[in-house]
């Protein structure tokens, strides 16, 4: 798809139609980067220890061995 480049204050962007934002599963957020002299969006990548916390929480909160999930600790 061609597209134009259109000034946005002291930037300039470009109207991305929603289906393909549907297409490519993005909603509110994305990375922008260049690779090789490209311009590239794609979906945010998701934090690498993202949901760690709660999780330890929950495995807390049970009283469960967190290797083994044993509800007795040795």
């Amino acid at each position: 798809m061609k597209t134009t480049i259109r000034k946005v204050g002291n930037s300039h962007g470009v109207i991305i139609p929603v289906a393909m934002l549907a297409q490519a599963g993005i909603q509110d957020e994305v990375e922008l980067l260049v690779e090789k002299r490209n311009i590239v969006l794609r979906k945010p990548r998701k934090a690498v220890r993202a949901g760690w916390a709660e999780a330890s929480r929950q495995i807390a909160a049970a009283g469960e061995h967190p290797l083994t999930g044993d509800l007795e600790w040795s």
